[in-house]
């Protein structure tokens, strides 16, 4: 076990694990931050996607001790009262259907739109590629992020 201080969404969270626990199970676990999911396990579906400064990382093999100075934000970090852009645009294109995978792609894109205000088509596809939505809602997805994109 292992003593990390680490800033999430803001904060500073003491907390005490083996290093090689994955963000996924600190966030779900110790700190009882649900909105990142749990998926493949592997990093191939998305559906665990934080940001680890500001890039989108998958979280079930980011281990706590590999985290270091850098600030995590997760979906519930991402804004206050769900306002922020890709959120919004989310729910003006009704891209959920089941909304499993929703945080990890919403992560994903806001992190894009935060490295690129106005991504092409291929940036976007490129981008979101490996956040998988079993639901198939990839149309309504990139439509979202180009909404957010133009608010």
């Amino acid at each position: 076990m292992a003593t990390f201080n680490l800033k999430i969404n803001g904060e500073t969270k003491e907390i005490d694990v083996d290093p090689s626990t994955p963000m996924l199970w600190v966030l779900r676990d110790h700190i009882k931050l649900v909105g990142t999911k749990y998926g493949c396990g592997i990093a191939q579906c998305g559906a665990c996607t934080i940001h680890l400064g500001d890039n989108a990382v998958r979280s079930c093999q980011l281990p706590v001790s590999a985290v270091g100075e850098q600030e995590i934000t997760t979906i519930e970090g991402l804004s206050e009262n769900g306002d922020h852009p890709v959120q919004k645009a989310w729910l003006e294109i009704d891209v959920p259907q089941c909304g499993y995978c929703q945080a990890g792609q919403i992560m994903t894109a806001s992190a894009l739109l935060k490295r690129n205000p106005h991504p092409s088509d291929t940036e976007i596809e490129t981008a979101m590629n490996g956040n998988i939505c079993r639901c198939g809602t990839y149309t309504r997805i990139k439509t979202a992020v180009k909404t957010a994109a133009e608010s």
